[in-house]
């Protein structure tokens, strides 16, 4: 008789896509509330962003156990710099911390596919995409998750984005106006959840800007 072995994984998909956009005064991110795992959705309203800092906020799909550990990692390791330094860590300062977090456990990481947003010591709008192990890169747009592959695409249409050879190099800044942006963000959800089935029910959008931070709320399909 042959014997049988249990196919556990620590990990899981929960699905869900990410999008975030670095204008020169702003930056929005935006995230679906839909939670999966395989055909089922776990829930409809589950927030995917979280606010590390006044001007730095995540967005992250994947294993959302993992990335609920990683959050907690990250709030520790914050707050012990604001003790040291008796300020917050800028955008840029935790996109580096988050890459050497992720790297820590690249031998069993983190399943988490994050998208870093906010802005800069400058007030620009600044973006960082990153894998699970921490490889990244400031970008002036990026989309994460499962309609990734969807979205992406148009994004490289709509905002075709300087490439980083290009000498001198340019801003990863987008040229579009606040405004227009979110208008490209909803349509980017609109879009994947007709054809993604791990993206819908509800749009989360996080708009940074010299003012705050706005929230603002769009539905999407539910089948």
């Amino acid at each position: 008789m042959t014997k049988q072995h249990a196919n556990w994984s620590p990990y899981d998909n929960n699905g869900g896509s990410c999008v975030a956009i670095a204008g020169a005064d702003y930056c929005v991110i935006a995230a679906d509330t839909r939670m999966s795992t395989g055909y089922n959705i776990l829930t409809r309203d589950y927030s995917k962003i979280c606010q590390l800092a006044d001007k730095c906020v995540l967005a992250s799909s994947g294993f959302q156990a993992d990335v609920k550990a990683l959050q907690k990692v990250l709030a520790a390791r914050h707050l012990t710099y604001q003790h040291q330094h008796n300020k917050q860590m800028s955008c840029p300062g935790m996109g580096q911390l988050l890459s050497n977090t992720l790297y820590y456990k690249r031998f069993f990481p983190y399943y988490a596919f994050n998208v870093l947003g906010g802005l800069d010591s400058e007030g620009k709008g600044c973006v960082f995409t990153y894998d699970a192990v921490g490889s990244y890169e400031r970008v002036g747009y990026s989309a994460q998750g499962s309609g990734s592959t969807l979205i992406m695409p148009f994004l490289d249409n709509q905002l075709k984005s300087p490439s980083p050879l290009l000498l001198p190099a340019q801003d990863a800044v987008t040229p579009l106006s606040e405004d227009e942006a979110i208008t490209l963000v909803k349509t980017c959800f609109a879009s994947a959840t007709e054809r993604d089935i791990y993206t819908g029910d509800k749009l989360e959008i996080l708009v940074l800007n010299r003012d705050g931070i706005r929230r603002e709320y769009l539905e999407l399909r539910k089948d």
